[in-house]
């Protein structure tokens, strides 16, 4: 088949002609259903529709994860549907930004400093799976889904330089012990920490400002011999549990952010590989654009130009590492709610095929665009690199 296929149109009727067992992971930024900028396609019910999300599943293998965007405030509901429709509820992934705008109604007078709205500073994402058939192993050999790529997905260490087992901050027990109590009694080995970085959180974040103060400060490292965990310098933050022996391990310090995988959205993102379109001006609430360097999500409406003009653009490196997380290799990635086609770009760099489905006819171009320029680019690069591997053969 083609590397990407984009159907107009309602995502159940395209659903409905595909094969079952067909795609390898659905990823999609489903309507939030809360009248967004008076478009009638976010208030319609399809993201609390059993149905529709039942359709998802027929044509899902076996194993085959789901994974879909939401609203703090309508999550439930469509992570119900979700259930309902057959699915396993994995996990719920938390996307964490800086910039956001918040819609409230302020009031004034006497009751001045009142209002009706938090400030938005984060997205709430299901990670779903369909059932499998057997054990996890005999599907991953059966159908190539039902497992999620750690490794493909795992969070550097910083420095590149892997601590040992025990070692303050690295994400697994203090105890530097080689064996640890498991469950029943029974006495299970302790991984050593892997050299290639942390094992992936249920937390992303954009790495704005905002973000980074937000966590914690904290230090990584071992303290020299026998200096109590709980010591002056070290704020008590592992609590006193006595001596720490061995040799010491080179300092890491800062926000807690470090543990977790980082999407930062840059300001080209939005509007890559769309030099053919003219800008227009467009007023709107933007999501993840990226467009002021950091992602956001509804930040404040400003009057801008832009080539894409769809209000809801996630980071391209936010897309690419979920689509990497739960897609085979070669796998065919399915997004019923394209939009501008974030997920499609992502597919093609990651080296991924695509099938997306929207129903707004005018982001069909865009989203066009923005997915056949990162497969040319992809195209690019492996023929610079075919013949480089020429010239040095």
């Amino acid at each position: 088949m083609n590397r990407f296929i984009i159907h107009p149109g309602d995502c159940r009727g395209t659903m409905a002609a595909m094969e079952e067992n067909s795609i390898d992971s659905i990823i999609t930024d489903a309507p939030y259903e809360l009248d967004f900028m008076g478009r009638a396609w976010d208030r319609s019910g399809i993201a609390f529709d059993v149905a529709m999300w039942t359709a998802a599943l027929r044509v899902l293998k076996p194993g085959g994860h789901l994974i879909a965007f939401s609203h703090a405030r309508t999550y439930h509901r469509m992570a119900c549907a979700i259930e309902d429709a057959g699915f396993e509820i994995r996990d719920q992934i938390m996307w964490i930004y800086g910039s956001g705008f918040p819609k409230s109604r302020n009031l004034q007078g006497e009751h001045e400093g009142w209002g009706t709205a938090l400030k938005p500073a984060h997205e709430p994402i299901v990670m779903a799976r369909k059932p499998l058939v057997g054990t996890v192993l005999a599907n991953v050999e059966s159908h190539g889904t039902g497992a999620i790529n750690i490794d493909g997905c795992r969070v550097g260490w910083p420095h590149g330089l892997a601590p040992q087992i025990g070692t303050p901050g690295w994400g697994g027990p203090a105890k530097r012990l080689t064996v640890a109590p498991g469950q029943g009694g029974k006495t299970v080995e302790r991984s050593e920490p892997s050299s290639i970085g942390r094992w992936p959180a249920n937390v992303i974040h954009d790495g704005s400002d905002e973000v980074i103060e937000s966590f914690p400060h904290t230090k990584s490292g071992h303290l020299p011999s026998t200096t109590p965990r709980g010591q002056t310098g070290h704020g008590g933050k592992y609590g006193n549990r006595g001596s720490v022996t061995g040799p010491e391990y080179g300092s890491n310090e800062g926000s807690a952010s470090r543990f977790f995988y980082c999407a930062k959205a840059s300001k080209a993102d939005r509007d890559e590989g769309m030099d053919a379109f003219e800008p227009q001006a467009f007023v709107a609430f933007q999501t993840a654009n990226g467009t002021s360097g950091k992602a956001s999500s509804i930040s404040e409406g400003r009057d801008t130009q832009y080539r894409n003009t769809h209000p809801t653009v996630k980071p391209t490196d936010l897309m690419r590492y979920l689509v990497r997380l739960v897609t085979p290799v070669g796998g065919l990635v399915l997004d019923p709610f394209m939009g501008s086609g974030s997920t499609g770009k992502a597919a093609m760099l990651e080296g991924f095929r695509f099938v997306g489905c929207e129903l707004t006819a005018d982001y069909l171009p865009i989203a066009h665009a923005r997915i056949q320029h990162a497969a040319d680019e992809i195209d690019a690069a492996t023929s610079q690199g075919d013949m480089f591997a020429e010239a040095a053969a």
